[in-house]
């Protein structure tokens, strides 16, 4: 049990972070570093920013980078591996990479490439990253910690958008069985579920005038969130202060999800 008034740490643990080079995924990488965890992130194009992330985190004594697409089950494989090669072990999997595809398109016209492609990586990747990390944290001892990133569109849908929100409303599904599969192994599987973030996969919708305000319209709140608000609650579901909680969906989305 945590005590009263520690601050949230993850000193001695490792994490595997994707998607870890812009939005979310650099917000989580730079709190966990801060955290005391040692991280490993990957990016698939953006390399000078992710240069520019392990620097600031201290460099390849805490934090690494691999450029690694995640299209594949087995592609996975490589950043867990490439995790114990580097800091010898992995307590923490945090699967945040995936893709929307921004135009709206009804399902008569979405074409099979465009679903294949939508669930190979928000999907298909995801399952390699936790079969392949759970394996890796049933042959170490001190159990661990998996966290998702879904969606409110993998909770309530999302009109013309049905490739990404069924591949976000699968994750939910993976963490509410994947949880009592391994609790008894003190593998907790939680899940986070943003709306509208400042990100650069939001940008295009965001700076269209229309389209932002019927995003804003439906947001309590009033305003997008900040990835540090997602990264925060990715943190705190890797701590023993969250000792109690696992197979929960948490939504960190203004609301949103009760009225959209």
């Amino acid at each position: 049990m945590p005590e009263s008034g520690v601050v949230l740490s993850l000193e001695g643990r490792v994490a595997v972070v994707t998607g870890g080079s812009r939005g979310i995924g650099a917000a989580v990488v730079r709190m966990f570093v801060k955290a005391e965890a040692r991280v490993l992130f990957n990016f698939q194009k953006a390399k000078e920013q992710a240069s520019r992330l392990v620097e600031e985190c201290g460099g390849t004594d805490r934090c690494v980078a691999v450029q690694q697409e995640l299209a594949t089950v087995d592609a996975a494989r490589n950043l867990i591996d490439a995790a114990v090669g580097h800091f010898s072990r992995v307590d923490v999997v945090v699967a945040n990479h995936g893709i929307w595809p921004p135009q709206d398109v009804p399902i008569d016209r979405m074409t099979a490439d465009q679903w294949r492609r939508t669930l190979d990586i928000n999907l298909d990747g995801v399952f390699g990253l936790v079969k392949f990390g759970i394996a890796q944290m049933k042959k170490q001892t001190g159990g661990g910690h998996v966290v998702l990133v879904s969606s409110t569109a993998g909770q309530r849908g999302e009109a013309f958008h049905c490739d990404y929100a069924a591949s976000k409303g699968a994750l939910i599904s993976m963490v509410k069985g994947l949880s009592t599969e391994l609790a008894s192994q003190g593998i907790y599987v939680n899940c986070v579920a943003p709306g509208w973030v400042d990100t650069d996969m939001a940008a295009p919708a965001l700076q269209d005038p229309e389209i932002s305000r019927k995003v804003y319209s439906t947001i309590p709140l009033g305003r997008v969130g900040k990835p540090e608000e997602i990264a925060a609650t990715v943190l705190f579901l890797c701590t023993p202060h969250a000792g109690f909680i696992t197979g929960e969906i948490v939504n960190v989305n203004g609301g949103a999800v009760l009225v959209g």
